[in-house]
């Protein structure tokens, strides 16, 4: 056998190993959380399983005084003995301080959830990515902070159910009187999330509900409608309510005095005039504060780029500061979603075949994936049965953006997979690298517009003005070192945004790539955003400015312009700056004498040539960015069915038209950069 099939075999051995351990509920092996293993002999007969000679408790609960006073003793029987008391009313005792410290003991022994496939009721018994997300649950309620989560996932894991079973954990162990609220994208939904609650109360024992030491009845009630309305539940035993609503009816998801809340499928909620996630969601959780035994999580599978759970999730994920955290459970970490060989050597064919074909770019048929494709999968950390089950499973979709969105690999691959995307995910991502903070946020200014002398950056916090790298010293000393691109939006805040970008063209002089070194980005009048352009690229040596002149001959009721005013406003830069950028002019042009057209006109030729142009860029690392608002719209740029290119709905491209304007002119029209002789004494050359 090759050495390097030999290695693949054990990497997928250790890996099956992790994804299939021992897992037992009641004994706690390879459970939730940090533990202790203790003997047998010394707990409770319902926590031993047959053959074990070892639980493992959770750590926290060794702490308590209960649980030290029965490692003390030895046995429950010592203790009770110790204690005088029954044997029973110490196991009780244990068997609670246990519920409270272990969920997934809880959920095994006292939780009946639906069997998939068909059957009776059966316990909740935590899968793998269902331990995964209570390990980040506790990890954050035993640190004592206030639960927040943005859960990505791929379907059918049971994400939601754990969603639900955790809070009702709180609510009838934890603490009395804590109030839940429940929001889905559906009322079917909806229903589901509330049946699963129903089963499980329905279920659970009366006592538990109740302190050791206080009377009930076998037969007493545990659910109670609240109203007419069906939609607010209460279990009086724990003094606490749970309440369901939909985002489809905004008015039923208005929050009140509730501590947890459970999101489900925000990525598929609707944002329809006066009904927006973040409205909606904003009214349900508002008067939860931000403190221990709070609980907020938002939960969905993706459902495209730029709507509110993309924002939320990769805000979450990115920003260390952020109140929630972000988790993603991929396709391969679910169990079932593996197809086991029928012997050693179909595993083994299986590897060295994935291991030949690693480097292939191009899928056999649309029912299938690339050679490449699979071993990325491979290296995300998925097993050689799982990806044999991917390759089935792939033979049912006739494109890879279909099977993405019902299995994505990673959150990239998640939100990213119409199909129809113009620029690679995973290059994209890649970018991400040489994104970072500007060095300083301002604005360029001068003392007077006309023509701009004299202009000067001001740092001020709330500028729209964000500089990566200021101009060089000897910026003036350069040709065609700097070249500034213009994208005109509008003045209203709901029209598009108006980008003013600088790129820095010195590391061409030395094998390097363009840079982007400053961006203005925000709403203002066409002919003021001419004037601050002028300015900001005086500001960086008098760079070549290139205006977008499409925008300001199109009739747009969005950017409050009223018919055209290229020629006006470009010829009136021209007066004032002289390094304007004109279009070359065709040969008939020429031969009729048309007059020189200044700014850069996109029409469905010269689009198709800058967008290529920026798909080669973003391929080869020919520049590098600094701005991740502009990899996100890379992200929604897609090509269309009729062949356009354009933003998804609710996406813009804005910074992303002057990157492909940009740097289709810094590769095709504008020479090398280079320093000229220097000048002679007594030069008064001007500099406009």
């Amino acid at each position: 056998m090759d050495s390097r099939v030999r290695e693949l075999l054990e990497e997928d051995d250790r890996r099956l190993a992790r994804l299939h351990a021992p897992f037992d509920p009641v004994t706690g092996r390879d459970s939730v959380g940090e533990r202790v293993k203790i003997d047998s002999g010394a707990v409770p007969e319902a926590w031993r399983q047959h053959g074990d000679d070892a639980v493992w408790l959770p750590s926290a609960m060794m702490a308590d005084s209960l649980a030290q006073a029965l490692l003390s003793a030895g046995s429950v029987e010592a203790l009770a003995h110790r204690e005088g008391v029954g044997g029973d009313e110490i196991a009780d005792r244990l068997e609670r301080l246990c519920i409270r410290h272990d969920f997934a003991y809880w959920a095994f022994r006292y939780v009946m959830v639906k069997r998939k496939g068909g059957g009776d009721d059966c316990p909740l018994r935590l899968t793998y990515p269902q331990r995964r997300f209570v390990g980040v649950l506790e990890s954050m309620r035993l640190a004592g902070r206030p639960i927040r989560l943005v859960l990505l996932k791929a379907r059918q894991w049971g994400g939601s159910t754990v969603s639900q079973m955790y809070m009702a954990w709180l609510q009838l162990v934890h603490e009395r009187g804590l109030n839940s609220l429940i929001i889905a994208h559906q009322s079917a939904c909806t229903d589901e999330i509330m049946d699963m609650f129903d089963r499980m109360i329905r279920a659970y024992p009366v006592r538990l509900l109740h302190p050791p030491d206080e009377d009930f009845k076998a037969d007493e009630a545990k659910i109670q409608s609240v109203g007419r309305s069906r939609s607010i539940f209460r279990v009086p035993q724990r003094n606490c309510k749970v309440k369901v609503g939909t985002a489809e009816r905004p008015d039923s998801c208005r929050g009140g005095d509730y501590n947890l809340v459970h999101l489900s499928e925000v990525g598929l909620w609707k944002a329809t005039l006066g009904k927006k996630p973040e409205d909606i969601i904003r009214a349900a959780c508002s008067g939860i504060m931000y403190r221990p035994g709070t609980m907020i999580v938002y939960e969905s599978t993706a459902n495209g780029i730029g709507n509110f759970f993309h924002r939320e999730y990769t805000g979450s994920r990115d920003n260390p500061k952020a109140q929630f955290s972000a988790l993603f459970i991929p396709w391969h970490e679910i169990e079932h979603n593996e197809l086991p060989f029928a012997s050693d050597g179909e595993r083994e064919a299986f590897a060295s075949e994935l291991l030949d074909r690693r480097e292939c770019p191009d899928a056999p048929t649309d029912r299938e994936e690339s050679g490449q494709y699979l071993w990325m999968l491979w290296e995300r950390g998925a097993t050689l049965e799982g990806i044999n089950w991917y390759v089935a499973e792939r033979g049912k979709h006739t494109s890879h953006g279909s099977m993405a969105a019902e299995c994505p690999t990673d959150d990239i691959e998640a939100f990213v997979n119409s199909g129809a995307s113009v620029f690679d995910k995973y290059l994209v991502e890649k970018m991400r690298a040489d994104c970072r903070k500007p060095d300083a946020v301002g604005d360029v200014v001068s003392d007077r517009d006309m023509p701009a002398r004299d202009v000067r950056f001001v740092a001020d916090p709330l500028g729209c003005l964000r500089v990566w790298s200021m101009p060089a010293t000897d910026a003036e000393r350069w040709r065609h070192r700097y070249l500034a691109v213009v994208d005109i939006g509008g003045r209203s805040e709901k029209a598009d945004w108006s980008v003013v970008t600088v790129f820095d063209r010195e590391p061409l002089s030395r094998a390097g790539c363009p840079e982007v070194v400053a961006q203005w980005r925000g709403h203002i009048d066409m002919d003021l955003l001419a004037w601050k352009a002028v300015r900001i690229a005086a500001f960086y040596g008098n760079a070549l400015l290139v205006i977008e002149s499409n925008t300001l001959e199109t009739h747009d009721a969005l950017r409050d312009v009223d018919g055209d005013q290229s020629d006006f406003i470009l010829n009136r830069v021209k007066s004032a700056y002289r390094n304007l950028y004109a279009r070359r002019p065709s040969a008939q042009s020429l031969r009729d004498g048309v007059a020189v057209r200044y700014g850069f006109h996109t029409n469905s030729s010269t689009k198709n040539t800058v967008i290529s142009t920026l798909v080669e860029a973003v391929r080869e690392g020919l520049y590098v960015e600094r701005d991740e608002r502009c990899l996100d719209e890379l992200l929604t740029y897609e090509r269309r069915s009729n062949g356009s290119y354009g933003a998804i709905i609710g996406a813009h491209d804005d910074m992303l038209m002057t990157r492909a304007i940009g740097l289709y002119i810094s590769s095709r029209e504008m020479p090398l950069p280079c320093r000229p002789e220097p000048r002679r004494p007594g030069s008064t050359k001007p500099l406009f």
